[in-house]
């Protein structure tokens, strides 16, 4: 048992498809999350792509989180994922992946990646707390700014015949920094 646990980290929180009306929640998330944020059109750009999907995590009637993910035929994709920053630290990003985590099969998608800011600590930590590993540095990958990411990836089987996905990285020497 953690005996840091408080009780705002024991929020229960109801993970569900992201609907219309949850725009102006989501969009003010987001917009409180990342200096480089999506605009409602880049929300709604990719909602209308057959393979993205929208979930939000609700407290009562408040949309406290949310994700967008794409579905690829051995693995989930996460574009974007955030949580209020007032809600932070309480459980909810957590249940949102493992929603997605419940959504992977043996036999079909085994993976879920994403890419995360060199700079954006504070996602790397969570996302490995979660169970995921950083496996590839993306130079210049971010367009706004020009900076690395990290290509993160949680597996839940090994799949022969993707080495790649598992190629040695680079990642080590900048996890002691």
């Amino acid at each position: 048992m953690n005996a840091g646990r408080t009780e705002k980290e024991q929020v229960r929180v109801h993970i569900r498809w992201m609907i219309r009306r949850d725009m102006p929640e989501v969009l003010l998330t987001e917009q409180e999350s990342f200096e480089f944020a999506w605009t409602e059109e880049d929300f709604l750009r990719c909602l209308r792509q057959r393979n993205c999907i929208g979930m939000v995590a609700e407290q009562g009637e408040r949309v406290v989180g949310f994700m967008i993910y794409e579905l690829h035929k051995s693995k989930l994709h996460i574009l974007n994922f955030a949580v209020n920053p007032s809600q932070r630290r309480a459980g909810i990003g957590g249940q949102m992946v493992s929603k997605l985590i419940g959504k992977l099969s043996s036999h079909r998608r085994t993976r879920i990646t994403l890419e995360v800011r060199e700079t954006n600590l504070a996602a790397q930590l969570f996302f490995q707390k979660q169970g995921f590993r950083a496996v590839r540095v993306l130079r210049s990958y971010y367009e706004d700014t020009g900076e690395d990411a990290f290509l993160m990836q949680y597996r839940i089987a090994e799949d022969v015949g993707d080495e790649l996905e598992e190629a040695p990285s680079h990642i080590s020497q900048y996890e002691e920094n």
